[in-house]
């Protein structure tokens, strides 16, 4: 088999494969043979009809077939001969086949880039330490009662926090419009709910009673019929209901699952959870700098294919998210291809680190991490258990604690520097 392959660009390759003409009738030959067992002509037992009249009627389907074949299985002995390694599918143009002749055809393709990883050194990377203090926890049992707040009707004027049961219908020049108008809707005064000036024009209001809001929709509202214009809603007030936030007692500690050891124990509970949350913000601020870091020192050449085919996943996902029976197809492929380049090149990268490095997923590492994402169950044995009899998930883990070697193999050469902050501060998200 002969085989030329051309450098087109630093990732793509062009390779013209020549197959002897003796392995094309030898593989035309042996379907024939297995055509001849089966076939049914007129006049003839099966697998009793004459070679020359299987040839007559089914050599060239025969031929196609072959050719068809030998282009998979050759393209791959010469990716292998050449040392190649394929992202992605080629692009096959196949010449002219003449009986006698070697077969010849031409693919085209990307693969992956080869480099080595650099700049690690000249990292910097800030690392920050905090602690959950008591005043933490005061303030996460503070944020934990209003999230269950309950609210009790009052004989009083609505002021903010109170919740109002209402009806309303809204009109822009005269004219109810779609969306406009609902009936007992809760509405917490000041939660920000509504447009500019609505929630505000309720306070004061009473069970009973009927008010008139003069208001105007944003300019970046997001329905652009309605952006920037004056509305009137007139809302009839049905009831106005006071907060009340739950006691700290076994009643609401049984809420989230825990049954002993009263407020001790629920703080207890609660500062576990806190410092579980603090690493995992810590650790993930600490790996989006070094990711962050390692794409920026590496420029690394993408292959198309592989944009594509996680431009599909990102699509798949985008779908699966927001629900719907949308073909995810029919998305826009635009909408998609940064993050997709982002997600291969980071990809590349990171691989190119695990093999430089010799690094394999560790796996008591992977043991402790599935254990502590069991420990927010109720029943952790079980959870673990499910992981080691689920092959893929267990590897999604191993997957997990093989990128967290990553960045420790890069904290251990970039430069590190650590900063006291408060646990607010620490667990605070990221800006994009």
């Amino acid at each position: 088999m002969q085989v030329s392959v051309e450098t087109t660009s630093s990732i793509e390759r062009r390779m013209t494969v020549g197959v002897p003409a003796e392995r094309v009738e030898s593989e035309v030959t042996k379907r024939l043979q297995q055509t001849a067992r089966r076939a049914k002509v007129p006049g003839f037992r099966p697998g009793k009809v004459p070679m020359n009249i299987i040839r007559q009627r089914y050599e060239e389907a025969a031929r196609q077939e072959a050719l068809g074949d030998l282009i998979q299985s050759s393209f791959y002995e010469a990716v292998v001969q050449e040392k190649l390694n394929p992202a992605g599918s080629p692009s096959v143009d196949a010449k002219v086949f003449e009986k006698g002749q070697p077969f010849e055809y031409v693919a085209t393709f990307e693969v992956f880039p080869e480099f080595e990883v650099a700049g690690i050194e000249a990292l910097n990377i800030e690392r920050l330490q905090a602690d959950v203090a008591d005043s933490d926890v005061d303030g996460m049992l503070d944020i934990l009662r209003k999230q269950n707040t309950r609210y009790e009707a009052v004989e009083r004027a609505a002021q903010n926090d109170d919740q109002l049961n209402i009806d309303f219908v809204g009109k822009v020049d005269g004219e109810a419009f779609a969306g406009g108008s609902a009936q007992g809707t809760l509405l917490v005064l000041g939660s920000g709910r509504m447009i500019p000036g609505f929630e505000e024009g309720l306070v004061g209001a009473t069970a009973g009673e009927e008010r008139v809001l003069n208001v105007t929709f944003p300019e970046d509202y997001q329905n652009l019929d309605l952006a920037g214009k004056a509305a009137e809603f007139t809302v009839t007030v049905n009831s106005v209901a006071a907060p009340q936030l739950p006691e700290l007692n076994d009643e609401f500690f049984a809420l989230f699952g825990v049954k002993e050891g009263g407020l001790e124990g629920f703080r207890a509970e609660v500062r576990k959870n806190m410092e579980r949350e603090l690493r995992q913000a810590i650790k993930s601020k600490v790996k989006s700098q070094v990711m962050d870091g390692l794409l920026a020192a590496n420029e690394v050449a993408v292959p198309k294919s592989l944009i594509a085919s996680e431009v599909n996943r990102l699509r798949v996902q985008a779908v699966q998210q927001f629900g719907g029976s949308i073909d995810p197809q029919q998305l826009p492929a635009e909408l998609f291809e940064e993050q997709a380049r982002r997600r291969v090149q980071l990809g590349l990268v990171v691989a190119e680190v695990v093999k430089q490095f010799e690094l394999k997923a560790d796996e008591e590492r992977v043991r402790t991490l599935i254990e502590e994402m069991a420990s927010a169950y109720q029943e952790p044995a079980q959870v673990i258990a499910w992981y080691y009899k689920n092959p893929q998930q267990l590897d999604e883990v191993r997957s997990v604690v093989l990128e967290e070697q990553v960045v420790d193999t890069v904290l251990q050469k970039a430069n590190v520097t650590d900063k006291q902050v408060s646990y607010e501060d620490a667990v605070k998200p990221q800006q994009a």
